[in-house]
């Protein structure tokens, strides 16, 4: 069996929230070797981080909490839309010396939501890269 890739999904809003979506029903239908490890969002009582909750999925509100994760996150995928945070996150992953998780750069994310059919990916116009 291949290791799977081990994701964390930062920001459950609209985009998060469909990513998310389209996550799981890859994983479960097509048994994609991915796993979500661990979500953040500003609010862990909306239905999506209590979803994650009952699965037993991390939910972090402080999205920077998913730095404590280590080596246990592969990709990090930063929907929040906060350039800021954006920064914060590789700051952190160069302070705490993780040289294996990577921040998935939003050029990615709009690739995903290409496949994933959902028309254009909704952009706050900051990237922070």
């Amino acid at each position: 069996m291949k290791q799977s890739v081990k994701v964390a999904l930062l920001g459950l809003g609209e985009v998060g929230e469909k990513f998310a979506e389209h996550f799981l029903e890859k994983i479960q239908e097509d048994r994609v070797n991915v796993e979500i490890v661990a979500v953040a969002h500003h609010n862990p009582d909306s239905p999506v981080a209590m979803g994650f909750a009952h699965s037993k999925v991390p939910v972090f509100r402080d999205a920077m909490e998913v730095l404590s994760m280590g080596a246990k996150v592969d990709i990090i995928f930063d929907l929040t839309g906060d350039p800021e945070l954006r920064k914060k996150l590789r700051v952190g992953l160069q302070d705490t010396h993780n040289h294996h998780t990577v921040i998935a750069p939003e050029v990615v994310a709009h690739l995903l939501w290409n496949f994933f059919g959902e028309g254009d990916l909704p952009n706050s116009g900051k990237t922070g890269y």
